[in-house]
């Protein structure tokens, strides 16, 4: 798919890698709506990008009913959905017992509710309005990027519910692709490594140039435009499809 063509729904996409993801697609002639938390700043950067090219669409991506709401608006503006980046996620840092007992479940499901369901709350309804493309060139007629982590492989210490909920995200790509092939719709997962994201800037530096020096090659933090380029190929390759690619500088996660 040519970006110039397309109405994208980012998640996640005022800030981080959703926010590059929204940037780069917009530059390359995208419209995008921009799917975040009512408190987030999505509304500032639709004003910045325009309201030609960007819109804002409140929502929480574990509601069925917020979500509905959001694509309506999505297709009402632009009368379409070609590609949905889902980048909206929450971390959480916890053993599975310890000394101050075992790790609450709520905080377990959290982690798997947001990653996990929200990703696949979103994909489903997103295909969907999809289904009514008219197919391209290649018989497309959308395409869906989620977004793992390396912790779905080498989870560390403290993360068994991140990594879980990024697990399944890995998992269910496959099938996605599988189910919706006969559609024209390809489903792609990235699964990032250690990024300079809001999140990592909230550590202090010396624990930030640790992490960075764990990465083989570049010894950097990855840069979200590097991940929004990715997507960017994702969407503009046809044969990239049911696949998860590690975008992480050959980083593999020590125990801690």
């Amino acid at each position: 798919m040519q970006l110039e063509k397309v109405v994208a729904l980012v998640t996640g996409g005022a800030s981080g890698l959703g926010e590059a993801t929204v940037r780069a697609f917009v530059s390359k002639g995208a419209r995008v709506a921009i799917l975040d938390r009512p408190n987030s700043k999505g509304a500032d950067l639709a004003k910045e990008l325009g309201s030609e090219q960007a819109i804002f669409v409140a929502a929480d991506v574990t509601s069925e009913k917020e979500v509905s709401e959001a694509i309506r608006q999505t297709m009402e503006k632009f009368g379409a959905i070609h590609v949905n980046v889902n980048c909206a996620g929450v971390g959480t840092a916890m053993k599975t017992t310890g000394k101050s007992g075992p790790m609450p479940l709520e905080m377990f499901e959290l982690c798997v509710r947001v990653n996990l369901i929200g990703t696949f709350n979103v994909l489903r309804l997103a295909a969907t309005e999809m289904l009514k493309n008219t197919p391209n060139e290649e018989g497309e007629r959308g395409v869906i990027i989620n977004t793992a982590s390396v912790a779905a492989f080498e989870g560390q210490i403290g993360q068994v519910a991140y990594s879980a909920s990024k697990g399944g995200v890995v998992g269910m790509t496959l099938p996605i692709a599988r189910d919706l092939a006969r559609d024209g719709i390809r489903c792609v997962t990235i699964a990032p490594g250690t990024f300079d994201t809001p999140m990592l800037a909230l550590l202090p530096e010396p624990q930030r140039q640790a992490l960075a020096a764990n990465i083989p090659f570049p010894s950097r933090l990855g840069k979200p435009s590097e991940f929004a380029a990715l997507a960017t190929h994702i969407v503009e390759n046809p044969y990239i499809n049911g696949e998860t690619i590690r975008l992480d500088g050959a980083l593999r996660m020590p125990p801690r």
